[in-house]
C-alpha cells in the first residue's frame, strides 16, 4: 500500500510539472533538432501526415494555408506516422521527396514519430491531453488529424482528419 501511495504520489509531482509545447524538441525531416519553442508567437497547425493515405491530397491545402498566412504568423509542422493501415512507410527522405514532388510542400516537415500507444511521440501526448477529441477521446484515430495551437502555445482545438484545411480559415485567422 505504501508503495502504491508513494507511485501516485511521484505521477501527481510529475504531472505538476507537465512540458509545454515550447519545452518539447522534435527532429526535423533532415534530423536536426528543433525546439518548438522557436515557432513562439506564432499560430501553429499540426498535423501528423501520411503518404498513401485517402486524405494525403489534403497536403495541397495545407501547403495552400501556410503560403497564404505564413507572412501572417501561421505556421503548418508535419510529423509523418505510419500507425495507421502503414500509410507512410518510407524512411525520412522518400516522404521529403514525395512532398516535395508530388505537393511542392514548403513547410516544416519532421521525421516520423508515433502518436498513439507507449511510444506516442511527448508533443503528441501534450495535444491530446489539452485538446482531446469526440467524448473526450485522447487517441488519434487516422492520418491527418489537426491540432491548432495559438500564439501563446496553447492547444485550442483538434480537428478530425474529414476536416479539410481550407474549411480551417476562419479559425485560423482568429488566432492570428
Amino acid at each position: 500500500m505504501i508503495r502504491q501511495e508513494y507511485i501516485v504520489c511521484i505521477q501527481t509531482s510529475l504531472k505538476e510539472v507537465v512540458l509545454s509545447l515550447y519545452d518539447v524538441k522534435v527532429k526535423d525531416i533532415n534530423g536536426k533538432e528543433v525546439e518548438l519553442k522557436e515557432f513562439q508567437n506564432k499560430v501553429m497547425l499540426i498535423v501528423n501526415t501520411a503518404s498513401k493515405c485517402g486524405f494525403t491530397n489534403q497536403y495541397e491545402g495545407l501547403e495552400a494555408l501556410y503560403e497564404k498566412y505564413q507572412d501572417k504568423g501561421l505556421v503548418v509542422l508535419g510529423f509523418p506516422c505510419n500507425q495507421f493501415g502503414g500509410q507512410e512507410p518510407g524512411d525520412s527522405l522518400q516522404i521529403q521527396e514525395f512532398c516535395r514532388a508530388t505537393f511542392s510542400i514548403k513547410f516544416p516537415m519532421f521525421e516520423k514519430i508515433e502518436v498513439n500507444g507507449d511510444n506516442t511521440h511527448p508533443l503528441y501526448k501534450i495535444l491530446k491531453e489539452e485538446a482531446p477529441g469526440l467524448l473526450g477521446s485522447k487517441k488519434i484515430k487516422w492520418n491527418f488529424t489537426k491540432f491548432l495551437i495559438d500564439k501563446q502555445g496553447n492547444a485550442i482545438t483538434r480537428f478530425a482528419p474529414t476536416k479539410k484545411p481550407e474549411d480551417l480559415e476562419k479559425e485560423i485567422t482568429k488566432l492570428l
